[in-house]
């Protein structure tokens, strides 16, 4: 069994800026890919960013040059720096992280966080 639980929304004005953390814990033997993704109000959940154990990263187009996405291996914590904020970037932000615990029989499973909101509003 692995939890996820991300911390760091918020409310901000556009422009400013944020930053999420995500950290894994339970029995967990490595992590694969972590990442984020949101859901708006009305609208489907979508990928925002993602991260291999390597550091290779991938971004969403609406995102990209804006937002970064981070890892410390040490700690089974992914990060995502959120710059120059936009309005439209409000949803509430789900971590997700791909797993191989202890005991397993299987491979890599994906696990989700409970949620952060995060909220651009002048």
């Amino acid at each position: 069994q692995v939890q996820l639980l991300e911390s760091g929304g918020g409310l901000v004005r556009p422009g400013g800026s944020l930053r999420l953390s995500c950290a894994a814990s339970g029995s967990i033997l490595s992590i694969n890919v972590m990442g984020w993704y949101r859901q708006a109000p009305g609208k489907m959940r979508e990928l925002v960013a993602t991260i291999t154990s390597g550091g290779s990263t991938n971004y969403a187009d609406s995102v990209k040059g804006r937002f970064t996405i981070s890892r410390d291996n040490a700690k089974n914590t992914v990060y995502l720096q959120m710059n120059s904020l936009k309005p439209e970037d409000t949803a509430v932000y789900y971590c997700f992280a791909e797993v191989v615990s202890r005991g397993s029989i299987v491979g890599l499973q994906g696990y989700w966080g409970q949620g952060t909101q995060v909220t651009i509003s002048s």
